[in-house]
């Protein structure tokens, strides 16, 4: 499928998901993922074909976008309680996901008072608290510190596996992309004219074809096994760059 906005278009190639997987897109700004997660989330309607309406499958599906809006009027607690009523003193989802994101420090909070960062938790804890097939998660390292990120990632990665659904996100944070990501979907062409999202691919050549876009290589920390980025044009960068080989697992 295609969706033009303005001056801008995306194409979609086809492709394949199953549960218990999460789909890491990777991409430049402006190259359409977010457009993308509208279209599945059925925000956007993509593009007629000879005038033919193209049908995205309804997906039953929960969608956290990248903005978000802190206008609710009322605590922490009422905002769960009227959003997930069902899943945020459920047992599993507590100790999953309302612990580890520290959900009980903030539930007597005036919503409309939160930090950007204590936002971005409450906005993952009802987005993974509704019932749903598909999880379109849009940047959701945006406003936490490191710590919190990598807690986050642990949690929607748990959550994934546990419930068996699947999960889109769109995510800038290298380290914790390659932390969640099973699948990759690569996006190319130029930002903000025409670009292309690919079909899904493995971790492993999903990074290499992103990152030789960039021309940036990345090695694996031989302590703590995290990516780490080679200097532009050092001896490891070029012996990468040779080999083919721009990320290493």
């Amino acid at each position: 499928m295609s969706k033009t906005i303005g001056n801008f278009k995306l194409t979609v190639m086809e492709g394949e998901f199953t549960d218990s997987q999460i789909f890491v897109m990777l991409g430049e700004n402006g190259t359409g993922k977010t457009t993308f997660i509208k279209m599945l989330a059925g925000v956007e309607k993509p593009d007629t074909v000879d005038g033919i309406d193209i049908e995205v499958p309804e997906f039953c599906v929960s969608y956290k976008p990248q903005k978000l809006a802190s206008t609710y009027q009322g605590t922490v607690r009422q905002f769960l309680h009227e959003k997930i009523r069902d899943s945020y003193t459920h047992p599993q989802f507590v100790s999953d996901v309302m612990k580890p994101l520290k959900m009980q420090q903030l539930m007597d909070q005036e919503v409309q008072h939160l930090s950007c960062g204590q936002l971005q938790r409450v906005a993952l804890c009802i987005c993974l608290g509704k019932p749903a097939d598909i999880y379109l998660i849009d940047e959701p390292s945006a406003s936490l510190d490191s710590e919190q990120r990598l807690v986050a990632s642990k949690v929607i990665k748990r959550f994934i596996m546990h419930a068996k659904k699947t999960a889109f996100i769109v995510e800038h944070d290298f380290i914790m992309a390659t932390y969640l990501a099973d699948r990759v979907i690569v996006y190319e062409g130029q930002p903000a004219v025409d670009c292309t999202a690919n079909a899904p691919q493995s971790l492993l050549s999903g990074m290499n074809k992103f990152l030789s876009h960039l021309e940036i290589t990345f090695r694996r920390d031989p302590t703590n096994f995290r990516p780490r980025i080679n200097k532009l044009d050092s001896a490891k960068d070029r012996e990468q760059k040779s080999a083919g080989s721009y990320y290493y697992l």
